[in-house]
């Protein structure tokens, strides 16, 4: 599973800045980190980072210190090479989740690096054609299950990070090494898979599909496809919300807690319920704890 990411490129962009799901975890995230008060001021890591989204979303809340950490190389690359502010697919899905972007923020260059090395990007053409200052963000290739020493962060963010350990052993070694990163009192949000869902429910109408399930290793290994054109095969592990939790236990944290995935407002063809049918099983919830 280390790999697929290099090979769906450009397609996992399409599927972010498309699939309802992603907007539905993207609105749950932002709730999130209002209901912290924000992230500005705060040194923050973004694992699992892909073209960098999530991790533009806290440059652009403020944060001091904006980290992007993928084991993809071409994932990085696609990151870079979108910038601090994002290009046109981050823009609508902005759109679908009612994010604000700042006055005057437009697409930034990317700049090139070499794996295992941090990519600084520090400013943003501003609407008039000058340039306007912005939160440095640092994109790094690097394994969530031995993370280098790069912290301490106060805030760190996982969407769709921990479904991806192989095994137990990897599982439990991404919560320490991220714990190992946040000072104490530090957060982390992550969005996480539920299991039980296939084949009892088909999410195809929010963007993915679930092809089969086979019972293996320490977790089910789940066949998906995000519903790109054409679609993109992936896989990844169904762990349990329990499984979670014990990770994050051993690893040193004082809480964890659980909220509800959280659906944009209804609009267009995706209306009440279309979101209606969608929290009845929704493909994520929100796992929340503290250092």
């Amino acid at each position: 599973m280390r790999f697929q990411y290099d090979t769906i490129g450009e397609r996992f962009v399409e599927s972010k800045t498309t699939a309802a799901f992603a907007a539905a975890d993207t609105h749950t995230l932002l709730g999130a980190l209002d209901a912290l008060g924000g992230v500005h001021g705060l040194d923050t890591l973004d694992l699992a980072c892909g073209y960098g989204y999530n991790t533009r979303l806290l440059a652009r809340g403020g944060a001091r210190r904006a980290v992007g950490v993928d084991i993809s190389e071409e994932m990085i690359r696609l990151a870079r090479a979108h910038g601090v502010i994002g290009g046109d697919g981050v823009g609508a899905l902005e759109g679908a989740v009612g994010a604000v972007r700042p006055s005057g923020a437009a697409a930034a260059a990317g700049t090139a690096g070499t794996e295992g090395t941090a990519v600084t990007e520090t400013t943003a053409r501003g609407a008039g054609g000058g340039t306007a200052t912005a939160p440095a963000v640092e994109y790094v290739v690097a394994d969530a299950t031995k993370l280098p020493q790069m912290g301490p962060f106060d805030l760190a963010t996982a969407v769709y990070l921990f479904n991806h350990a192989a095994d137990r052993s990897a599982l439990h070694a991404m919560f320490r090494s991220i714990r190992a990163n946040l000072r104490d009192g530090g957060r982390l949000l992550a969005i996480v898979p539920n299991a039980g869902a296939y084949p009892h429910v088909d999410w195809s109408p929010y963007g993915v599909r679930i092809v089969d399930r086979v019972v293996e290793g320490d977790a089910p290994l789940l066949k998906a496809q995000f519903l790109t054109k054409p679609p993109a095969d992936f896989e990844f592990r169904e762990w349990s919300h329990a499984d979670f939790a014990e990770a994050a236990v051993e690893a040193g944290f004082s809480t964890v807690g659980w909220q509800p995935n959280r659906t944009p407002p209804a609009e267009g063809a995706r209306d009440e319920e279309y979101w209606s049918a969608y929290r009845a099983w929704p493909i994520s919830s929100l796992m929340t704890c503290t250092a």
